[in-house]
């Protein structure tokens, strides 16, 4: 028996309470830039490619993706997010700098409003 499933959409839902952050699958964001009070954010994604050493060596040639997180808590400048980064790097970098539940939401709404959260956004 072959079940077919239907992927969902993207979604992000935020508890506004506790700040509690859940995705239903890899979200991933769109280029934009990034300041919220004290807090700046900048997200690096570069794709490197490995290379066999030997041509005939029967290795496949890889495209691996890296993702560098800067976070600063300090005079909060505006910082350029790349495209296809993580949203879940970024929301874990974030909760690890301290940022409240409130800098945490007003974060993502703001991406949503900007049209660079590739997920739908509920907050509860």
């Amino acid at each position: 028996m072959q079940v077919n499933v239907t992927p969902q959409d993207a979604k992000v839902v935020i508890n506004s309470r506790t700040g509690s952050v859940v995705m239903n699958r890899e979200v991933t964001l769109d280029s934009c830039a990034v300041a919220q009070g004290n807090l700046s954010v900048t997200v690096n994604r570069q794709a490197n490619v490995s290379q066999p050493d030997t041509p005939f060596g029967g290795g496949q040639t890889v495209v691996t993706p890296q993702t560098q997180i800067d976070l600063r808590q300090s005079g909060g400048s505006l910082q350029s997010v790349r495209s296809s980064a993580s949203l879940n790097n970024v929301v874990r970098a974030l909760n690890a700098l301290g940022a409240t539940p409130m800098d945490l939401m007003s974060i993502l709404q703001s991406m949503q409003s900007a049209g660079c959260l590739r997920a739908k956004l509920e907050i509860i």
